[in-house]
């Protein structure tokens, strides 16, 4: 099981589970979330966060048991076999996973468009996330590079620029604009989950490192509750600073890049391009990471049969799904917006985790 060489030990496992979860969940969805729930949207990140960690104890138990890189079309062969059922729910996967992609593309837009002068068209937004899916397509046709090493600094980079943040904006809050009757009904904190929990979903990444674990049965289970456990206190605390330091309408209508106008009452125009920075550094790095992983699992499902051949066969150094599923992401980053794109991502993602079971839907194992 475990490749020599290639060891995937617990930390590292841990920053994997970061390094997904935070590419875009909250550079793209603060915003969107606090156009719901405003000042209340650090509960919706921790109930967003409770849900994720119970959908991971789930995962953590089923890579434990079937350790494989397939990771979630793995469980679902294991349970239902190779055939219809277990096909679309692993083409559900795939549609999530392109949707997931569509919207990283989408805060890079965003980020990207909030670093120009005044007065560009709004269009450019999706067309430098258009672009952006674009190049990276490009860049994957010459096959894959290693890049744990790059991959790691991008991590670090993410975490001290947001860990920073926090930090330094708890000294600026003011804790009227977070007193409770400046939440909104309750129902909406229930309808936003839909986006804060899509926040926390790459944590399944995780799964797919499972083959490189010396110890999978340990190591899975306990890299994915830690990983999700540090960035929910991370989400939770970027969403306490933000709408302490700033009112809810200034996030709301700057809901496309709120975390770079969070840096503004604390760092000032300084804060607000370094964290637009590290945005786009750290979504362009989720885009090519995730690409190529997409890439992988539209091949494995044309072998089994459950994709057309097309999305199999060679081109350049890479396969033909890559260029179908760069279309697919295209379109969608160019015609939805990011609220819309994270609760269709919600959605796909929501309606498999239920079937994961490894003795079959609902089913208790003897």
């Amino acid at each position: 099981m475990h490749k020599s060489g290639t060891a995937v030990g617990f930390w590292s496992a841990v920053a994997i589970g970061i390094g997904s979860m935070v590419g875009a969940g909250i550079f793209a969805l603060l915003g969107e979330a606090g156009a719901i729930t405003a000042s209340a949207t650090y509960i919706s990140f921790f109930m967003g966060g409770i849900i994720a960690l119970l959908s991971g104890y789930s995962m953590g138990k089923l890579g434990a048991t079937y350790p494989s890189s397939g990771g979630i079309v793995e469980y679902l062969a294991q349970s239902f076999g190779v055939g219809v059922f277990s096909g679309a729910m692993s083409i559900m996967m795939y549609i999530a996973a392109v949707v997931s992609i569509a919207m990283v593309a989408k805060a890079f837009g965003a980020y990207a468009f909030s670093m120009l002068p005044a007065g560009n068209a709004p269009a450019l937004r999706s067309v430098f996330a258009v672009a952006i899916i674009f190049l990276f397509v490009a860049i994957n046709l010459g096959g894959a590079r290693n890049m744990a090493k790059l991959e790691n600094i991008v991590v670090m980079l993410k975490m001290i620029v947001l860990v920073g943040l926090a930090v330094a904006g708890m000294f600026f809050i003011e804790p009227s604009r977070l007193a409770p009757s400046t939440y909104p009904p309750v129902s909406s904190l229930f309808y936003s989950l839909a986006i804060t929990f899509f926040a926390y979903e790459g944590f399944r990444v995780i799964t797919n490192a499972a083959e490189d674990m010396p110890n999978p049965a340990k190591t899975l289970p306990r890299a994915i509750m830690t990983s999700i456990g540090i960035v929910m206190a991370l989400y939770i605390a970027i969403a306490v600073i933000t709408f302490g330091n700033l009112p809810a309408s200034d996030v709301i209508a700057a809901k496309d890049f709120a975390l770079a106008e969070a840096a503004k009452p604390v760092f000032g125009s300084i804060g607000f391009s370094v964290v637009a920075v590290a945005a786009l550094i750290a979504t362009a790095s989720s885009i090519n990471a995730n690409l190529y992983a997409v890439t992988n699992v539209t091949y494995q499902l044309a072998k089994n049969g459950q994709l057309p051949a097309a999305f199999g066969k060679p081109i350049r150094k890479s396969r033909e799904g890559l260029i179908i599923s760069g279309f697919f992401i295209m379109m969608i980053a160019a015609f939805l917006d990011l609220g819309e794109i994270a609760v269709l991502g919600s959605i796909s993602i929501l309606i498999v985790r239920p079937f994961h079971h490894p003795c079959g839907a609902y089913t208790p194992c003897p």
